[in-house]
């Protein structure tokens, strides 16, 4: 497994506070598949808080994808909504895990806040 999935998970617990904010709760498993070989990830998210686990568990939602999607998902080369209508992804259970977890991924390099950009061109005179 890449070094870059481990630490992505190692940090979870410590970012959920900032990523966190709303009322979701439940377990979500995700399956990362490379050849003939899957790693099993457990995370249970709750308000401002995740729990991380290695194997398989009860859940209340499944994603599966590569582990190659995966490392791309948490670089912000790719977005995990677009792989699942590329059927890249698949996912099972109750959708607002995984809307609730694609928060951790960080955005495309070179993407700004259009908020950002509308004040700075508030702020220029025309």
């Amino acid at each position: 497994m890449g070094e870059a999935i481990e630490q992505f998970f190692a940090a979870l617990p410590a970012r959920a506070p900032l990523v966190l904010r709303g009322p979701v709760s439940g377990t979500l498993q995700l399956d990362l598949t490379t050849a003939n070989c899957t790693d099993h990830w457990l995370v249970e998210l709750g308000p401002g808080s995740a729990r991380v686990n290695r194997g398989l568990g009860p859940s209340d939602a499944t994603w599966y994808g590569s582990h190659d999607l995966f490392e791309r998902l948490i670089a912000g080369r790719d977005n995990g909504m677009a792989a699942m209508l590329r059927n890249e992804s698949s996912f099972t259970g109750q959708v607002v895990l995984f809307l609730a977890f694609r928060r951790f991924f960080p955005d495309p390099p070179g993407t700004r806040d259009p908020r950002e950009t509308a004040r700075e061109q508030a702020g220029r005179p025309a």
